[in-house]
């Protein structure tokens, strides 16, 4: 039978998988006596099973070999179509609002961006939980697909290890990619028996830890699939007022770690830049950007010259305000947008009331390729730093030769090439919805905000990053469905799609 399901299209073994999926609020309603959300969920599991198969049956009748080529539209109709699917229970479940909402607040649970139209107490506890497994498999889903699909086309932050024209390919790729024997169907099943065991194991461990810190089971659970899919997925108004408290968000704050590297995760050491871990560049550009800004919140207490009302409250202020800093700065750089519950400690010491343009920077720079992650992306950003350096010391010593290996030589030439012209791209892209939506009576600010949030798929930059925070419930649907795209488009990247007009992609 898992044969089977291995020759059905993409897309369908997508379908099956979430009709299956809808199993799971249907019992978590049904145990907190929501009779009808159960109903509901219970309904179009049975519903959308029966479709899948039919479909699959289809399929199967005319079997077609998976290629890039279609695995790489296949992820376009997953983040925009598939939603359509997942949002049906969700619109039925939800009284007085429209598929359309419901659509958008799937695209946001499944691309990871985390944004809501609805307030916690609006929901019950069963939709939050849909919401956030929708985001787990969201997260999962590029995890599979970033080094199946989107590592042999070399977009998605690969495109940084490899040098050369059309067709060739780097030492540093994968031994099974580097033979050329491989099919895409068979890559997606080897990462998948790789990665499933590590990323529902991460899951559950963190589940079970902030069970054991005080949160309820399904609080937990939402706040575990949320932070391994880097959604920042709440059922609370803040994740901080969890009653795990610092306990829990020390847990949570370790396991945002594996979304800083992919090389963390199983399967992921060939694609590496150095052989050491203590060297990987992603890692210590992350650790080097979270000590910054925290250093600069807390500094700044002294710069604006603030006052704590006694000694005695000084070291219990400078822990609170150290703790929220480093916590919500590893939150907002991994694009999770949780927030510390000494968040408010830590803007008060620091005198500023939103650092919005500290915590944008973060979301832009984004986790590391190929990770749950959105933005950027680290290694982009080493590569233009490294690119930076060499140039400075050929200002100091214009006969200088450069050192590092093979691999740093390619991040400072071709890597920063490529990396400053993503750069641009999501620049531009950024510019591009901002035009969009301001063209709907929004105001500069948030128009900005907004779509930095969705193209870096950090929804939750909306309400922490303003001084009054901006609520996605009272956009239009023209903005709603541009943001959506713009969620979606952060989440596969440009390169994707200019990959698409390539004339070598669709050349036999």
């Amino acid at each position: 039978m898992l044969r089977r399901f291995g020759q059905l299209p993409l897309l369908v073994q997508l379908m099956l998988l979430a009709s299956l999926a809808m199993l799971g609020p249907s019992a978590s309603a049904a145990i907190d006596g929501q009779a009808r959300v159960a109903r509901v969920f219970l309904q179009s599991s049975l519903l959308f099973t029966m479709f899948s198969l039919i479909v699959g049956l289809a399929a199967a009748a005319n079997p077609k070999q998976n290629r890039e080529r279609s695995l790489l539209l296949t992820l376009f109709a997953a983040f925009l179509g598939l939603p359509l699917m997942l949002a049906v229970p969700f619109d039925e479940a939800v009284r007085d609002t429209g598929l359309l909402n419901s659509w958008w607040e799937m695209v946001s649970s499944f691309t990871t961006t985390g944004a809501t139209l609805y307030t916690p107490e609006r929901l019950p506890q069963s939709l939050h939980l849909w919401r956030a497994m929708v985001g787990w498999m969201g997260g999962f889903f590029i995890l599979v697909m970033a080094i199946a699909v989107l590592a042999p086309l070399r977009i998605g932050g690969f495109e940084i290890f490899f040098a050369g024209g059309f067709g060739q390919q780097s030492g540093v790729a994968p031994s099974f990619l580097r033979d050329g024997v491989s099919e895409p169907g068979e890559r997606i099943a080897h990462y998948l028996r790789v990665l499933a065991p590590a990323y529902g194991g991460m899951t559950v461990v963190l589940w079970g830890g902030l069970i054991l810190a005080g949160d309820p089971a399904e609080v937990a659970l939402i706040h575990a699939f949320s932070t391994l899919s880097t959604s920042g997925i709440t059922s609370l108004v803040r994740p901080g007022d969890a009653p795990s408290g610092l306990l829990g968000e020390v847990m949570i704050f370790l396991f945002l770690i594996p979304a800083l590297s992919r090389r963390l995760w199983p399967g992921g050491g060939e694609l590496r830049a150095t052989e050491r871990l203590r060297d990987d560049p992603e890692l210590l550009l992350a650790a080097a950007l979270v000590a910054l800004v925290t250093m600069f919140l807390f500094a700044r207490h002294w710069i604006a010259a603030l006052d704590i009302e006694s000694s005695k409250q000084a070291l219990p202020a400078i822990l609170r305000s150290l703790w929220g800093s480093l916590f919500t700065a590893l939150s907002f750089l991994t694009t999770t947008g949780f927030e510390s519950t000494s968040w408010n400690d830590a803007r008060s010491w620091s005198g500023l009331g939103t650092p919005g343009v500290v915590l944008a920077g973060l979301t832009i720079t984004g986790g590391g390729i190929a990770t749950t992650a959105g933005g950027v992306r680290l290694l982009r950003v080493y590569a233009l730093f490294r690119l930076g350096q060499r140039e400075l010391e050929k200002l100091v010593h214009p006969q200088s030769v450069a050192g590092g290996g093979s691999v740093a030589r390619r991040l400072r030439r071709e890597g920063a090439y490529i990396a400053w012209i993503f750069f641009m791209l999501f620049a531009l892209s950024i510019a591009g919805v901002m035009l969009a939506v301001t063209a709907f009576d929004i105001a500069f600010e948030p128009a900005l905000i907004l779509s930095i949030a969705a193209l870096s798929n950090t929804g939750q930059l909306a309400s922490v990053a303003v001084d009054t925070p901006i609520d996605w419930a009272v956009l239009g649907d023209a903005p709603k469905v541009m943001l959506a795209l713009a969620m979606a488009l952060g989440r596969l990247e440009t390169l994707a799609i200019i990959a698409l007009f390539n004339p070598d992609f669709w050349r036999n």
